[in-house]
């Protein structure tokens, strides 16, 4: 997969970064830094993407992000509270005005009674305000991730222009 298919959407994400003057963080669990390759790979980036968080294991989510072990617990780590409390927990620690957190299940295993493979939850975050958004995705792993990074640079877009 060539990460250049992403270029119109991460093009658009930069413009509206640029234009309130913001800088974006993401913190990846099924995307693997999908997203943050994606917005990397063009040129100019350094203007408005901060970091990049790949927080594939649970640990990494509360050690990296600050996600209670209790929420991870009580919800599972595919879940709204996580997804939530990772954008919060990564808004918290990078200095930028917007984030974004996927968590998910890309497969072709891991899906568990109520969340069959392709379920995902995106979250993104700004001082004050956090949205988060439940994607049922098909298709095999590629698929799924590829579809993650498209629906997060749409959300990513739309909060910076919001």
């Amino acid at each position: 997969m060539a990460l250049t298919r992403f270029e119109p959407a991460v093009l658009a994400l930069a413009d509206a970064l640029r234009a309130r003057g913001w800088r974006l963080a993401c913190a990846e669990s099924c995307t693997g830094g999908l997203l943050a390759a994606a917005c990397t790979a063009v040129a100019g980036s350094s203007d408005w993407f901060e970091r990049g968080v790949v927080s594939y294991s649970n640990d990494a989510k509360t050690t990296l992000l600050g996600v209670p072990a209790a929420t991870i617990d009580a919800h599972g780590a595919v879940s709204e509270e996580v997804a939530r409390a990772m954008a919060e927990g990564l808004l918290a620690r990078a200095p930028v005005e917007l984030t974004l957190a996927v968590t998910g299940i890309a497969g072709p295993g891991g899906a568990v009674p109520g969340k069959p493979v392709g379920t995902v939850w995106i979250a993104w975050a700004v001082a004050g305000r956090t949205e988060a958004r439940l994607l049922q995705l098909d298709g095999d792993r590629a698929a799924v991730r590829e579809a993650t990074v498209d629906a997060a640079l749409v959300a990513l877009v739309a909060a910076a222009r919001a």
